[in-house]
């Protein structure tokens, strides 16, 4: 079957009156549970399991994939208005999505999220269905020592996060570093700085610091700073409207982002988060204009929310056409094609083009059901705003421990919450910078498992990463990346003084 029949079956599929109905319900329950710190697509898929057991195998994980992208398509909601990511994947979003929010463009920087979150899942569905096969042999290629590069590429960006003194910025990701590595090491079976505590042994999940060092820091400043009559919780919503000049802005960083962020995606292992992050800094470093980040940037707004709604399209092509999850959540997507007599991999086209096809076209329909939906709820949406500061802070901070306590039921997790929370009130107290934290726990783990399964495979010799040209490749643009911004400060720092002498 080619690609125009099959996607034909699909819309047969997704265009019948259960196929919209469940794509609809999907992207509405991933909408909403989006929005909501700390519970994210996991938790539902799982519960939906033994709910749709019974179900159409067809129209069930069409269902499930709706709450998937649309629980990314929400995530950017409480990323933007309280500065507490919904997901992991929605964290850079608020890096200038809460920004802009303060300043009274919370209706503005809403419509461009809901945006660019549409460009960014359609543009990946189109690739889903025209590179499936073809980008399934690359994701295989990608062994440990181009993931190893890969996240060494990543890395070197910790300069651009940097909003003041590098050195700072350096310092904040070594604290990422230290964190990503309590728990049991995977290799050895190890415990590493868990101090004989049993509830270290898994680790720190990423959902706690993040909202610990946003939100909960977030809630510090407020009350710290709460005589401070400059710093007031912003009621004005703002104009919906985008200008031509935001389209304009907006344009090269959702073209850019739509195949970076699916490609991204596609990788087993990167998925959303990284992609966001990746995306963000990309853009960072090519603008003409870098310093507007961080302060309610258009382009920084634009750049993570269509990375990562993009590389929610890229992650079911290893899932589809391997088997293989390239995410959590998709781990959980294989655990439901498997309780359904499904299995994917490269037969699934063959044998169950229904599905396959379904959930492609499904993803057509409800990208477009999500920008109906979000785009006239934005005016709600927003009056979160409206309530008054003492009674937002409350919300913030039982949302944050409700959406932590969700994710083990363990109360020990609630502590960390709190510490995580202070860790990030003195962050920005003393000026460093939270996204290189958030960066180095992100790739640290992925990063370490990859170096040292590389050197298993070759006997401990660095040379491995030389002879792997995608790696060497990788390798010398992250090195540049890193070099290059030092001599151009350099450079700049010099043509000041010139001015400075030529003055005087």
């Amino acid at each position: 079957m080619g690609s125009f029949e099959g996607i034909l079956t699909g819309f047969q599929v997704a265009f019948s009156i259960e196929g919209l109905l469940f794509v609809f319900l999907g992207v509405f329950i991933g909408t909403f549970i989006g929005m909501m710190p700390g519970l994210g697509p996991i938790s539902a898929i799982a519960i939906m399991i033994p709910v749709t057991y019974s179900m159409e195998p067809s129209l069930a994980l069409v269902m499930m994939a709706g709450v998937y992208y649309g629980a990314v398509f929400g995530g950017s909601t409480s990323s933007i208005l309280l500065n507490a990511p919904g997901i992991s994947g929605t964290v850079a979003t608020a890096f200038d999505g809460y920004p802009m929010a303060q300043q009274g463009k919370a209706g503005k920087a809403l419509a461009i999220a809901a945006i660019s979150s549409f460009t960014g899942g359609t543009v990946s569905v189109l690739l889903l269905m025209l590179f499936t096969p073809l980008l399934a042999s690359v994701a295989v290629v990608f062994g440990p020592v181009e993931y190893f590069a890969l996240m060494l590429m990543g890395l070197t960006a910790i300069s651009s996060l940097s909003e003041g003194s590098t050195l700072k910025a350096m310092i904040s990701a070594v604290l990422g570093f230290i964190i990503v590595t309590i728990g049991i090491d995977g290799q050895t079976g190890t415990a590493r700085f868990t101090f004989g505590n049993p509830n270290l042994l898994e680790g720190i999940d990423f959902l706690i610091i993040a909202l610990g060092l946003f939100a909960l820091a977030e809630v510090c400043m407020l009350i710290f700073n709460r005589h401070d009559d400059s710093i007031t919780n912003q009621k004005n919503l703002g104009s919906l409207k985008l200008t031509k000049a935001d389209f304009k802005e907006m344009r090269g960083p959702m073209a850019r982002q739509s195949v970076l962020g699916f490609i991204l995606g596609v990788l087993p292992g990167a998925g959303a988060t990284i992609a966001s992050f990746i995306g963000y800094i990309t853009e960072k470093k090519i603008s003409k204009n870098p310093d507007e980040f961080g302060k309610g940037s258009v382009k920084g707004l634009a750049a993570p929310e269509t990375a990562n709604n993009a590389a929610t399209g890229g992650a079911f092509v290893p899932l589809l056409s391997l088997g293989i999850p390239g995410s959590g959540t998709t781990a959980v997507l294989l655990g439901a094609f498997l309780v359904m007599g499904i299995q994917p991999g490269p037969l699934l086209v063959q044998d169950n083009p229904e599905v396959f096809w379904g959930i492609i076209a499904s993803m057509y329909v409800g990208n477009v059901f999500l920008l109906i939906l979000n785009l006239p709820l934005v005016p709600y949406i927003a009056k979160v705003l409206k309530i008054p500061r003492p009674l937002l802070i409350s919300l913030v901070i039982i949302f944050s421990l409700i959406g932590v306590y969700a994710l083990s039921f363990n109360v020990f997790d609630l502590y960390l919450l709190l510490v995580f929370g202070l860790v990030g009130f003195l962050m920005r107290i003393f000026s460093f910078p939270a996204p290189p934290f958030i960066l180095a726990f992100i790739l640290g783990g992925m990063m370490e498992q990859s170096l040292r399964q590389s050197l298993t495979i070759s006997n401990g010799s660095l040379m491995i990463f030389v002879q792997s040209p995608i790696a060497l490749t990788l390798i010398i643009v992250g090195l540049l990346s890193f070099i290059v911004p030092f001599f151009k400060n350099k450079k700049k720092n010099a043509s000041i003084v010139s001015d400075i002498s030529l003055k005087k």
